[in-house]
């Protein structure tokens, strides 16, 4: 597969559009009608892992020219985005990256987004690297969980995986840290690759029962241009769900929430729960609630796009709030995306923004 990268200086966002219909409170809705209710925010494009699936080093290696820092929202700009998305029905933010424990002073936004938004489920997906500094920190500033991506248990296979020499003992230690701080519960993510770690499933599984930590296995998606994605390299859910439950049976529960895309497994004997996200097998598109803020004010309606809509040109602008809100609803009632329903080996060689760019 050819690895272009779309350069996302030189994107030009697509045509903010004004709101088709009168939006007066309540659900918004899009062109499908799949409400409005979370918010991802990608807080920095650096990363110091170059995990094969996201961020593979023949392609962002030492001369990778990331954002300027006079390109990337500052802390204001992204609350004053996220106040409105709040008046606008969001329920949910999540900060992602890149690493977003690499942007300085991350603690300072938590405590800014947690005085604007009170009421808002605030959350953080990490690779964990520093997260044992971070953990006391991020919970007096008003965070509510976390999330920590760990691909391995098996210290070659991890090493291999994120590609920057990093132990998992580590990334062990900053989910205990997490867990006494109080961000809990924690959930933990592995990207399940055919060949790569999927001899490891179980002994996720294992590892994390009974600690109220849920692990949830997702699927190796198509996600940017460069990670080489294969179907063949998909492990599906059923998969996962199959091997897991010859060691420890399972039955399913249904969703604590609208719009949540993990599958849920609960053990038969109480020891906690697995979550499966099956993004390519099983398509989750016609429920999802998720608007994407990138980096640098580009926003998102769908982790596999190629263009966004440039509203730090509005904040920058001198829009006030009422024209910024009316960007947002026109591009949310416009929304009809359903890439993982449509997904074919055609589409996967498109190119896309980086899942470290537009946030996993």
């Amino acid at each position: 597969m050819a690895r272009t990268v779309i350069d996302v200086r030189e994107v030009r966002g697509q045509s903010l559009p004004r709101p088709s219909r009168a939006y007066g409170g309540g659900a918004l809705l899009d062109a499908r009608g799949r409400a409005l209710r979370d918010l991802r925010i990608s807080v920095t494009d650096r990363c110091n892992f170059r995990c094969i699936y996201c961020m593979p080093r023949d392609v962002f290696g030492d001369d990778h020219e990331f954002l300027p820092h006079g390109e990337i929202l500052t802390f204001e700009e992204i609350v004053r985005v996220a106040r409105v998305f709040g008046d606008l029905g969001v329920e949910k933010i999540r900060l992602t990256g890149g690493e977003p424990l690499l942007r300085r002073g991350i603690d300072k936004l938590v405590s800014l987004l947690r005085e604007a938004l009170p009421a808002v489920d605030l959350t953080l997906t990490t690779n964990g690297s520093a997260l044992k500094a971070q953990a006391r920190a991020l919970k007096a500033a008003g965070l509510d969980r976390v999330t920590v991506s760990l691909d391995a248990l098996d210290e070659p296979t991890f090493r291999r995986m994120n590609d920057a020499d990093f132990p998992v003992a580590k990334v062990l230690e900053g989910i205990e840290a997490a867990h006494a701080a109080g961000l809990a519960p924690i959930k933990v993510n592995m990207v399940v690759k055919r060949g790569v770690n999927d001899h490891g499933i179980v002994e996720m599984a294992r590892r994390f029962r009974g600690t109220g930590h849920v692990v949830r296995f997702i699927e190796f998606m198509d996600v940017g241009s460069t990670n080489g994605w294969r179907m063949d390299d998909v492990v599906p859910s059923a998969e996962v769900v199959e091997r897991t439950a010859a060691h420890f049976p399972l039955e399913a529960i249904g969703a604590q929430y609208p719009g949540e895309v993990a599958g849920r497994w609960r053990y038969r004997d109480g020891q906690g729960e697995i979550g499966v996200i099956s993004s390519v097998t099983q398509a989750f598109c016609s429920s999802c609630t998720r608007a994407r803020l990138a980096t640098d004010g580009q926003l998102y309606t769908c982790l596999f796009a190629s263009q966004g809509y440039d509203l730090k040109s509005l904040v920058r602008g001198g829009a006030d709030d009422a024209r910024l809100r009316d960007a947002i609803v026109g591009i949310w009632q416009g929304r009809a995306d359903r890439y993982s329903e449509i997904r074919t080996a055609e589409t996967a060689r498109e190119a896309k923004v980086e899942m470290s760019f537009i946030g996993g």
